[in-house]
This record gives structure tokens, sequence and C-alpha cells, in this order.
């Protein structure tokens, strides 16, 4: 069996964000309503989620069913540092089991990827710190 296909449509980089400890940033011009990529890692139960985030500095766990989550902890993928924001450029889906990011609007080369992780299990315990001018405040 070889290589899996890269799922990344466009050149993506990690980087020091201002956001938060390490960003997703475009490393190129994205249009809007494109498939930017998608961000791979380990199936497991969200019981086992719950279980390896109490252990996590940062959370890189996302919740695809009500069963099953992704932990992309060990991933490759530079989207896993995909930061929230209250004002994101674009959006998470999930899509037949994969965590797939799409542009809301154009993205210039150089700018952060950012999504709004809407509903989460912080219960609004943290800061959140996107600076938006809409920005909600907590996570």
């Amino acid at each position: 069996m070889g290589t899996p296909a890269n799922p990344q449509k466009y050149a993506v980089l990690a980087a020091p964000s201002p956001i938060e400890g390490t960003g997703a940033f475009a490393g190129e011009a994205i249009p809007a309503r494109r498939k930017i990529g998608e961000i791979r890692g380990e199936m497991i139960s969200v019981h086992e989620a719950w279980e390896r985030v109490k252990t996590m500095e940062r959370i890189m766990m996302v919740e695809i069913s009500p069963r099953r989550a992704i932990d992309a902890s060990r991933s490759s993928d530079p989207l896993r540092f995909t930061n929230h924001s209250c004002a994101p450029n674009a959006v998470l889906r999930i899509r037949q089991g994969r965590i797939e990011i799409y542009a809301m609007r154009a993205i210039s080369a150089g700018e952060e990827i950012t999504c709004n992780y809407g509903e989460t299990h912080h219960e609004g315990r943290l800061t959140c710190r996107c600076g938006a001018v809409n920005c909600a405040g907590k996570l």
C-alpha cells in the first residue's frame, strides 16, 4: 500500500500566531469557497478523546460523530493548527468522517486561516484571543 494522497489543496504553513501558539497560514492566495484541505489523525472513540484531552496542553481533537473523534495531535497536516476566530475566514465541515476546511472568502498569502469552533466542551472557561471586533471573549 502506497503513501496516502496529500489532502491539502493549497499551500498551508504552520507558524507562530498572534492569536494562540502556532497557527495555520496561507502559503498562497486561496480563492473564496474553495476547499483548502483536510485535517487527518487517529480515529478514536469520543470516550478515549475525553480521556486524552485531560493530559494535552494544546487540544487537537474533533468530534466527527456522537461516538467517534479524530485526534490530530500527531498529524503532519498544517491545518491542525487552525485557530478559532469570532470573525473567521474559513469553515470546518465534517464530510464522510473527514475534517475538511473551506475558505469563506478570498484569503491572501500570509494570512492566518481561522475557523469559528462553534460549540466547544470548554463551556466558556477559555479566553478568546482572536481580537475580532465582534469577539465573544470566551470559548
